[in-house]
């Protein structure tokens, strides 16, 4: 009798206890259940407009989200990267690898990876001007949204402006460039000599393209013209030979901001005004080269001839380095990941 007692309250316990157990369950369950309802309930009262509207605004959160932190849409705006970026392609760049801005144009979040020679990579215009802080992140949001369809930003003539570059990454802290006759050489830091810059390329296997649009063959008639129109812009007559060699003036003027083209036209200048210290500080920055200092990257246009680039602005920080050309997805005929 006395062994049977506590086997029945142990029966009991154990009741009590599932009956708790379900007891909570079906509690929490019609709660959800009637949840639901209610928000069914709502989102049928909602009128569409709102409900789409709030569609609207959760689908853009994630395109900014995405764009501002991990990959971001751009259109290529000219011809300074070809043959690796022609006009009109669109392409993917990777903002997280250097590390994204907190906000668009403030901030940075730092990375361990940095900027390196031959990543083709996006910056900020160092010449762009600001139309203030609150247009350009408009500016900004409105490109990111649009997936790079639209763009506020324009000029006077309704073109978009260059508030971004897209060039490749040539140079890095030490190096120092000079230019002969359109043609990079590179002395390293610690080296003693210049070497081609084709040459060290193809010594690493990068394949990229630089296109010329000067033969070296016309580099001759190229200075001529470039004598004839500082002779011209002195209001002094042009020796012979010099308007003999350029006897296509016209041909070459279109190449009026080519280094060769610039020094030589500032060469005349120089010795025609040689008290006017502007024309001699100009000549020497087209003639003595350029000098990467550490912490920065030269970055250069593929297509040397038609490119505004480090050789005009200097080289650029690396933390103003926004992110790097990973991938081109439209047209189809173009896809493929950028090198």
């Amino acid at each position: 009798m006395g062994d049977k007692i506590p086997s029945e309250r142990k029966k009991a316990s154990a009741c009590t206890f599932f009956d708790t157990v379900q007891n909570i369950t079906e509690a929490y369950l019609t709660k959800r259940a009637r949840k639901k309802r209610l928000h069914k309930e709502k989102q049928a009262k909602k009128h569409i407009i709102v409900d789409w509207l709030e569609a609207f605004i959760w689908a853009a959160s994630v395109v900014l989200l995405i764009n501002q932190y991990f990959l971001q849409a751009y259109q290529i705006p000219s011809g300074s990267m070809i043959d690796t970026l022609q006009i009109g392609d669109h392409v993917f760049v990777n903002k997280l690898v250097y590390g994204p801005e907190l906000l668009p144009g403030i901030g940075k979040i730092k990375s361990p990876i940095q900027p390196k020679r031959n990543d083709v990579i996006i910056f900020e215009n160092p010449a762009y001007i600001s139309n203030g802080p609150v247009f350009d992140i408009a500016q900004r949001i409105i490109y990111m949204l649009t997936m790079s369809l639209v763009d506020i930003d324009k000029d006077e003539n309704g073109k978009p402006k260059a508030h971004f570059l897209i060039k490749r990454a040539v140079g890095t802290g030490g190096d120092l460039f000079i230019n002969k006759d359109g043609e990079m050489f590179i002395k390293f830091a610690g080296e003693t000599r210049f070497v081609s810059e084709r040459d060290y390329n193809k010594a690493r296997g990068w394949n990229h393209n630089i296109s010329r649009m000067i033969n070296p063959e016309d580099y001759p008639s190229l200075k001529a013209a470039a004598k004839a129109a500082a002779y011209s812009y002195i209001g002094v007559q042009a020796p012979e030979e010099t308007t003999g060699k350029a006897a296509e003036n016209s041909q070459w003027m279109r190449f009026v901001n080519d280094i060769t083209f610039d020094a030589t036209w500032l060469s005349v200048l120089r010795n025609a005004y040689p008290h006017d210290s502007r024309y001699a500080s100009l000549y020497a920055r087209r003639t003595a080269g350029w000098y990467v200092g550490e912490g920065r990257i030269l970055p250069l246009g593929d297509n040397r001839d038609n490119s505004h680039d480090g050789r005009y602005f200097g080289a650029v920080k690396k933390s103003r380095v926004l992110g790097k050309g990973t991938f081109k997805h439209w047209p189809i005929s173009r896809i493929g990941v950028i090198r």
